[in-house]
């Protein structure tokens, strides 16, 4: 079997243009879907429980249906609602609303993973609610999310081929495009594998990065510098 790699350095424009366009979307809906999963994630702690049972249907149901059927409901749920929208709207809202569940998840394990102590001894010094989780808190839980939350980003970047269905132009749909003016598939797919290989790489190492940037600098601080800062800047004895 021959490889004729002309069929890819011909068509390399369109590869590229729906690489960047996956990768656009990766970012964007990595960005959404983090807002939703840290509002959830807040939800759930909530002291209502009517809001706690919403965090936790919103995210059984996000987990336990497949990801192409939610995009379907998303795409022709909303024009029968009256709202027509493009399709590569439908396809950000839909991928953000499934990342976001999955995120929501990791930030919970996370926070639940941490003592209640912690939480505890940042109240009884007076910290608010919102000041706890920001100086206590957070920065205890950031380290120790990266690499699921990668893991979940990787993921959510290899379900976006799905949207190619909508006919939304990311990398699949061009390589779809490629194949169907070349009849060489395999040569296409082989550029379309490397090329999301490429992209969950450069996620993968950034995170890499910043996790051991974290780690050799402020990552999981403990509780007493936390607290010790916290009262060094409100000037309390």
């Amino acid at each position: 079997m021959s490889f004729d790699i002309s069929v890819i350095i011909d068509n390399l424009p369109l590869f590229l243009e729906g690489a960047w366009l996956t990768l656009r979307l990766a970012l964007v809906v990595f960005l959404i879907g983090t807002v939703i999963a840290t509002i959830a994630a807040i939800a759930s702690f909530s002291a209502f429980i009517p809001l706690r049972w919403l965090v936790n249907g919103y995210v059984a149901v996000m987990r336990g249906i497949p990801f192409i059927v939610l995009l379907f409901l998303t795409h022709y749920g909303l024009p029968a609602a009256g709202m027509r929208v493009p399709a590569l709207v439908t396809a950000t809202a839909a991928l953000s609303l499934f990342a976001g569940a999955y995120y929501t998840e990791i930030i919970r394990a996370c926070v639940k993973a941490l003592p209640r102590g912690q939480w505890e001894a940042a109240r009884t010094i007076g910290m608010s609610p919102a000041k706890a989780a920001l100086h206590v808190i957070v920065p205890q839980i950031v380290a120790p999310m990266l690499p699921p939350l990668v893991n979940c980003t990787m993921t959510m970047i290899k379900e976006s081929s799905v949207i190619s269905s909508i006919t939304v132009a990311e990398l699949t749909f061009q390589g779809l495009v490629v194949q169907g003016n070349t009849f060489a598939p395999f040569e296409v797919f082989v550029a379309v594998a490397l090329l999301y290989w490429a992209i969950t790489s450069v996620f993968a190492l950034a995170a890499r990065l910043l996790e051991r940037r974290m780690r050799r600098g402020k990552s999981a601080p403990r509780m007493t510098p936390l607290v010790g800062r916290y009262l060094l800047l409100e000037g309390k004895p």
